[in-house]
């Protein structure tokens, strides 16, 4: 598993390397051979998997430069198809065209055909690879599944143990020997004599760096976190990353020392050699615990009781060593040739114990959530917690598979749990690593859990991580290159083919062109149009009506770079349009609505409004409905086909001079001339009111109760017509007074039956209606009576 890691960084790594080195031209032999040898092998029985990895890797080299080959002479194609399409359609059956056209039409046909050969047989050696490939991965797949479910001895049965040990005891014998046969042979330790001061200096140095590095290194990161106040969780995660690296430099050169003075045969360098990926599997895992479990809560990134942390460090430190140790068994197992007993038998105890710890850390995991799952919504909680239940249930039953003689099955089932463990430990490290990173280049560090961005980037990371946890379950490295192949070759729509790199090309160019159509906005609404001589709503007008054709210029040609031919789907979108068309009709009408306010400009940004009963100013134009900011601060979206259809009254439209008309009533019997006199003073003194045209003082006419008149002048601003009608009712009341011109008001009598006495003396003015019996009467006489 771990090796398939390995190899996957690798691939990932070098895929988009290999992608451009193909070659220009394919070699059909080489590749006919290939199939030959391919066949072979398939019919072969039993299937040599190794073998069929190998071919199955050279087929793929073989289909990628097949893809490549499908794209040739394209340029020179399409010119031939357009020569031809320039010579007109071909004569109909019965009709014939002039000599010259007829021969240039052959000599096209037959240059287009030629011109064709590469790509039709490539495209059908594409195919035949693919085939093959897709017989070759059911092969291994089936060799895979009959392995993990093979029944093998059992490890519990008395007879195997005795062969274990005699296996264990004939392998160390050979360690021994190896190394007798170093001493015993004089030439060689005559080499070693002479670089036997640098192998120790190496070793020494080794030593100290696989035993004392790792507390000098944390002590460091500790005196970071504590000192450095900008991005302390960043430096100290990179420099915690030492407690790996430099253990695993020690065991290098402890064995290059080792190697150095050739103390060692075959054997022992092999299992010399193999130490680099044990020693670096217990450090790696040392060091996520270290991070997820740390001693203080200065470091923490989970929510681990303090008292915990410790035995949880040590669980996770010792799966690392269960897993290096399997590792190591079956190195030498398969170095040796072990029996399938003999194997079952050394690996049991080291899945015993991987079983209990892995038990024990996920006990205490579940156990430590709970509280944690009260506090918080649930979702991520619950699936937290059901995954950690399976994983329990797994270190269960691992053992008992194992014990009956499903070792693979046993494996299969208890590693890749403690491996996606693992993967979920290194996601939540790395995600907090871009929290941190992005508060320490963040001008708002303290914002940095709430941003989009770090929430992104973690989205990002889990689908990263998919692939290796892919790995980690037993996928191959070339499910993963199929997978990538699969994707590079895109999809098929109507006769037009869309890949990864189509995608990519539509994305760039429009990209691009949005980018260029917003710098051409800006440069139009800073740079440009203020220095004409439009208005505001006509500069914003321009400026949308650019942005809409800028974004439609963008996507034609993202598409034509993408080479998407969207002829075969007209009749498609010919057909949806009717549907669309009902369902759409008010959309589309407000859309085109809004095209015409910004062309005509009835109404701009700024203006004041009447519509639907609705006043206030406009804020906004956009293409489907208007913003109106009314005057008690409240926004209204009005469709923009109600300001085209329906009745608007503009108050500001092209100038802001408007009419103010403040009626005013006095008494009978006032001095009416006085009275105009007063004011038209009052409203020339006024600032806002021009005098050209002067104001007018209107004597409207005889009221119920008054004599009314109005004041009507032309204002400056109409937007202040409030003010200045507030401004006038002041003047006039001042004045009225010290005129002595009253304003009247109503006034009525009451009458009551039964109260003689508080009758009114009849007079000839008297009106002679007299109210019901009991009930009163009220009768309005003026103002001056």
């Amino acid at each position: 598993m771990l090796r398939r890691l390995l190899w996957a960084a690798v691939f990932l790594t070098l895929v988009p390397f290999a992608a451009l080195a193909q070659a220009d031209r394919v070699d059909y032999s080489a590749w006919n051979d290939l199939t030959q040898e391919v066949e072979a092998e398939i019919e072969a029985e039993p299937h040599d998997v190794d073998a069929l990895e190998t071919l199955r890797g050279r087929i793929s080299d073989f289909r990628n430069q097949f893809q490549t080959a499908q794209d040739a002479n394209s340029e020179r194609i399409d010119t031939l198809k357009a020569q031809i399409s320039a010579l007109g359609e071909p004569p109909a059956e019965g009709e014939t065209e002039p000599q010259a056209i007829a021969e240039r039409r052959e000599d096209l046909n037959d240059q287009l055909q030629e011109a064709e050969v590469p790509r039709v047989k490539a495209d059908e050696a594409y195919r035949q690879a693919d085939g093959l490939i897709a017989e070759i991965d059911r092969i291994i797949r089936r060799e895979q599944a009959e392995r993990l479910f093979s029944l093998g001895p059992t490890p519990l049965n008395p007879v195997m143990w005795n062969e274990t040990s005699k296996a264990l005891i004939r392998y160390g014998s050979a360690l021994v020997q190896e190394v007798r046969d170093v001493f015993a042979d004089s030439n060689r330790l005559n080499d070693a004599r002479e670089d036997v001061l640098p192998a120790i200096l190496f070793i020494i140095v080794g030593v100290l760096f696989l035993t004392r590095a790792p507390d000098w290194i944390e002590a460091l990161v500790t005196t970071i976190w504590h000192r450095i106040r900008r991005g302390p969780g960043v430096w100290s995660l990179l420099i915690s990353l030492g407690k790996v690296i430099v253990p695993v430099l020690g065991v290098a050169m402890i064995v290059s020392g080792l190697q150095v003075l050739q103390l060692t045969g075959e054997r022992g360098a092999a299992l010399l050699s193999d130490m680099l990926l044990y020693v670096g599997v217990i450090m790696f895992a040392g060091w996520l615990s270290g991070l997820l479990f740390p001693d203080g809560d200065f470091r923490a990134i989970t929510s681990i009781p303090q008292e915990k942390r410790k035995k949880v460090r040590r669980s996770g430190t010792l799966l690392g060593v269960c897993l290096a140790a399997d590792l190591l068994v079956n190195d030498v197992s398969n170095r040796e040739e072990f029996s399938v007993g003999v194997t079952a038998v050394l690996i049991f105890p080291i899945l015993l114990v991987t079983a209990f710890t892995l038990l024990h850390l996920v006990n205490t995991l579940r156990h430590s959530m709970k509280g944690e799952s009260e506090e918080s919504d649930g979702t991520a909680s619950n699936v937290a917690q059901i995954s950690l239940r399976i994983m329990g249930l797994a270190a269960i039953l691992a053992p008992i598979i194992a014990a009956v003689g499903y070792r693979n099955a046993a494996e299969g089932l208890l590693y890749p749990m403690v491996g996606s463990l693992a993967l979920y430990g290194i996601y939540v490290v790395l995600q907090q690593f871009i929290r941190d990173l992005y508060a320490m280049l963040s001008t708002q560090p303290e914002s940095a859990d709430d941003a989009l961005l770090p929430v992104l980037l973690g989205y990002l990371l889990a689908l990263g991580l998919l692939p290796v946890l892919a790995l980690i379950w037993g996928a191959r490295i070339s499910d993963l290159t199929e997978l990538w192949a699969r994707f590079r070759a895109g999809y098929t729509v109507g006769d037009t083919n869309i890949s990864p790199t189509d995608f990519i090309s539509f994305a760039v160019v429009f990209v691009i062109g949005y980018g260029l159509t917003r710098l051409l906005q800006r440069a139009l609404k800073t740079s440009i149009l203020p220095k004409t001589r439009l208005d505001l709503g006509g500069r914003n007008a321009m400026v949308s009506g650019m942005g809409y054709v800028g974004v439609f210029i963008a996507a034609m040609a993202a598409v034509g770079a993408a080479g998407i031919d969207l002829s075969n789907l007209a009749i498609v979108a010919g057909a949806l349009s009717v549907g669309i068309g009902f369902g759409l009709q008010n959309i589309v009408s407000n859309f085109v609505s809004g095209i015409i306010l910004l062309i005509e400009r009835p109404i701009s940004e700024g203006d004041w409004i009447e519509v639907g009963g609705e006043m206030g100013y406009v804020r906004s134009i956009s293409v489907r409905s208007t913003r109106i900011e009314t005057f008690d601060r409240t926004d209204v979206i009005v469709p923009n086909s109600d300001l085209v259809s329906g009745k608007v009254t503009n108050w500001t439209r092209g100038n802001t001079i408007g009419r103010v008309i403040v009626p005013v009533g006095v008494a009978y019997g006032s001095d009416t001339h006085k009275v105009e006199e007063i004011l038209m003073d009052i409203a020339k003194e006024h600032p806002m009111v021009l005098l050209q045209p002067p104001p007018f003082i209107y004597f409207k006419g005889f009221g119920d109760s008054s004599m009314d008149f109005e004041i009507r002048a032309i204002i400056r601003d109409v937007n202040w017509v409030l003010n200045v009608s507030s401004d006038f009712n002041h003047a006039i009341a001042k004045r009225f007074a010290e005129e002595q011109i009253e304003i009247p008001f109503p006034q009525r009598d009451l009458w009551m039956r039964g109260a003689p006495s508080a009758q009114p003396v009849p007079t000839d003015d008297t009106p002679t209606h007299q109210p019901a019996a009991g009930l009163p009467d009220v009768s309005d006489n003026g103002a001056d009576e």
